[in-house]
């Protein structure tokens, strides 16, 4: 299976109080947020972490908590993200596309007006705005085909290709 999640945060305090998070404290985010990416996410899928993993945390607690986080991770990075481990990863990189269950995917941090294979059904993926469900439906209903899979748009969660192309009807 392949899943796509951004902006967990990871070690950032001050999202929780930015962004409504339903969490006590970092150490609570961390370990819920590490949870439900395990929970779906099973060793041998694929998942495109569309950037900001961490934040305000060292290289080396980063490394620690990514590594407990299953599957072949392909990080596309935010602007938060640092040089880490690149053995965590197998791919790290600025922008991707991939064809996948027949949709052409465009997939960055931030949410672009204009994506590669637009006028022709392609779908941009993003993070970078922690925008809530309603911007995703908004979308839809608009017949924008930019789907925001960072965790508070999903309910914490990474969100699967399946997922998405049966939210988007196609």
């Amino acid at each position: 299976m392949v899943y796509f999640t951004s902006d967990l945060h990871l070690g950032h305090y001050g999202i929780i109080e930015m962004q409504n998070r339903p969490f006590k404290n970092v150490e609570e985010m961390n370990h819920i947020l590490i949870g439900n990416f395990n929970a779906v996410v099973q060793k041998n899928d694929t998942v495109y972490i569309l950037g900001d993993i961490c934040h305000h945390m060292l290289v080396e607690q980063a490394n620690e908590l990514i590594g407990k986080m299953k599957g072949k991770k392909i990080l596309v990075k935010g602007n938060h993200d640092k040089m880490y481990d690149m053995n965590l990863f197998d791919e790290i990189c600025d922008f991707k596309t991939v064809s996948l269950n027949g949709v052409y995917f465009a997939l960055m941090h931030y949410p672009m007006l204009s994506w590669p294979k637009k006028s022709s059904g392609s779908i941009q993926l993003h993070g970078h705005i922690h925008a809530r469900e309603e911007y995703n439906l908004q979308n839809k209903e608009d017949g924008i085909r930019r789907y925001d899979v960072g965790v508070d748009a999903n309910n914490y969660y990474p969100v699967s290709v399946k997922q998405i192309i049966g939210f988007l009807g196609i």
